[in-house]
């Protein structure tokens, strides 16, 4: 008799077993960058397609003697670790150090991550090989400790990328290829954070923060069909959270949970995954309300966090939180009226009236005057004119940068708005990034290297000398999911797609060419991807076509 056996269960028992979304790819180095004179035949390494050791016929493979050392290059930002294919040792088990870097000069340097393991000895096998290592990284170095007993053979050294495959089926370009690459590193930075849940900065702490989750949601809103990650990724943090208590410890925190519930809603439109959190967002909205003072300011509870730029500003703090505070208390609520909530929904829109009547000072604070003006508090125009385009690169942060392109483009300077990020997250580009960090300023690359050269005496070294607070030195990360807030705002005011209704039922589509020659792309909606292109012709017309799926309305 032939039993049907759950295979799982062969393989595993009856015990539960999760299954991972994530895929897994090997890669070869593209450049050997550094490798000590004592090193050979290095560059096989880069040629290598020996994913599985064996007995050596007289093939030449990379030999590093004691005290040897190489600096691979696997030519872009990826998740994972190395795997090495090993040759045969007549000595046994050989301890090598091994340093992962996001910059070379990480990996030529002493890592100062304390929560990712990106410095190690390992032992290598004779005929053997070793997977190690899950983090974020770029180049690898590994050095033969100089007491060992004889060389070490290496078939080949792998990046193994551990990564969510994912269709892009939102698309952007246009007739300027530096927003082109701007947009697809944005994306390409959130793809590589969307983990089993979405990751801060994949050789950080990776946690799972709900404000930094607010420009990776709308970048994966604009590009991703993939819904399981941010609502796995919001309920873990709900489920792990007492009623009452401020989202990660952070009070703003709560404040982006109940606007990363709106911004779901409305791009996803899921009425039946709104009313999952049903008692959970009363509960942290009765909380926010907790945090209006009798004069109607915010006077929310430590940890008082914007972003870390902001920390030493006291008056950019308050402000910002006001604003912050004043923009959930309208979105929660919104969802409040679409869950029959109405009581509350007064409530919240009653809070909002009163914090109108105070609008306190920026701080010379670009971050805090953009949240005014997303909150409905401040005038667009007047802020835009009077703080955000003065100096427009100076004070910005990769996390909040994004909602001050959000205020300029409230107040109709998209130009200004391009500027921007092509100059800003274009620098990052310019200092050879290939996915975005988790802060920036422009005057770092001043005299300084790239982060795929070696350091160079009597210039800075852009990832070692830089950052403060929590990102100090190479600490920085430099594939931070908060920067990648761009790529959402060209497919949201370039394409100019927007959702009118929940999930896109009636969409706005009004494509802006802002100096442009040409664009096109798409935004992924409920019921399939929503296609626009513009072109102006020689005489200065601009021809639109539109196309969109059936179920979407176009107003």
């Amino acid at each position: 008799m032939l039993w049907k056996i759950n295979r799982t269960e062969a393989l595993f028992g009856t015990n539960p077993v999760r299954s991972s979304a994530m895929n897994h790819k090997l890669l070869v180095p593209v450049r050997v960058i550094w490798r000590s004179d004592n090193a050979e035949c290095t560059d096989t390494l880069v040629e290598s397609q020996e994913i599985q050791s064996f007995i050596n016929c007289g093939r030449c493979v990379c030999k590093l003697p004691p005290g040897a050392g190489v600096l691979l290059d696997y030519g872009s930002e990826l998740h994972g670790g190395v795997r090495i294919v090993c040759g045969r040792s007549d000595h046994g088990l050989n301890r090598v150090r091994i340093r992962f870097g996001e910059s070379a000069s990480e990996a030529m340097g002493d890592p100062n991550n304390d929560h990712m393991v990106h410095d190690t000895m390992l032992e290598l096998p004779s005929h053997g090989m070793v997977n190690y290592g899950c983090t974020g990284f770029r180049f690898v170095r590994i050095d033969v400790d100089s007491e060992a007993e004889g060389d070490v053979l290496l078939y080949g050294v792998f990046a193994e990328a551990v990564y969510r495959d994912l269709e892009y089926v939102g698309r952007f370009q246009c007739s300027d290829e530096r927003l082109n690459r701007i947009w697809q590193t944005g994306a390409y930075t959130v793809q590589l954070n969307m983990q089993d849940y979405i990751y801060d900065g994949i050789k950080r702490d990776r946690m799972v923060w709900v404000g930094d989750l607010n420009p990776e949601i709308r970048v994966i809103a604009s590009v991703f069909d993939d819904t399981d990650a941010v609502q796995n990724s919001l309920d873990f943090v709900r489920d792990r959270t007492s009623p009452g208590e401020p989202v990660n410890g952070i009070s703003s925190y709560s404040a982006w949970w109940v606007i990363n519930q709106y911004d779901w809603y409305r791009y996803r439109g899921s009425l039946e995954y709104l009313r999952e959190q049903h008692s959970y967002l009363l509960t942290t909205l009765q909380l926010l309300c907790g945090y209006i003072d009798s004069e109607g300011r915010e006077n929310c509870a430590e940890m008082r966090f914007l972003d870390w730029p902001s920390a030493d500003n006291p008056a950019a703090v308050h402000a910002g939180l006001h604003g912050l505070l004043n923009w959930a208390l309208n979105a929660g609520g919104q969802l409040c009226r679409v869950l029959g909530e109405h009581d509350m929904a007064e409530q919240c829109f009653a809070n909002c009236q009163r914090m109108r009547k105070y609008c306190p000072g920026f701080g010379q604070s670009k971050v805090a005057a953009a949240l005014q003006v997303l909150a409905g508090q401040a005038d667009a125009k007047h802020i835009n004119n009077e703080q955000l385009a003065v100096d427009p690169c100076r004070g910005l942060s990769t996390f909040m940068g994004y909602y001050v392109l959000q205020a300029r483009a409230q107040a109709g300077d998209y130009t200004g708005a391009l500027d921007v990020i092509r100059r800003y997250w274009g620098g990052m580009l310019d200092a050879g990034a290939t996915t975005f960090w988790e802060d920036f300023d422009l005057d770092w690359l001043e005299n300084s290297t790239r982060i795929d050269e070696l350091p160079v005496a009597g210039r800075k070294d852009i990832h070692a000398d830089f950052g403060k607070h929590c990102y100090q030195g190479l600490r920085h990360s430099l594939c931070h999911g908060w920067a990648g807030g761009p790529t959402a705002w060209m497919s949201e005011h370039l394409l100019g797609i927007k959702p009118l209704e929940p999930g896109f039922q009636i969409a706005e589509i009004k494509p802006q060419l802002v100096g442009l020659d040409w664009i096109k792309g798409t935004v992924p909606s409920p019921y399939g991807p929503i296609k626009v292109s513009a072109q102006k012709d020689s005489a200065g017309n601009i021809k639109v076509d539109i196309q969109t799926p059936e179920g979407v309305k176009v107003k």
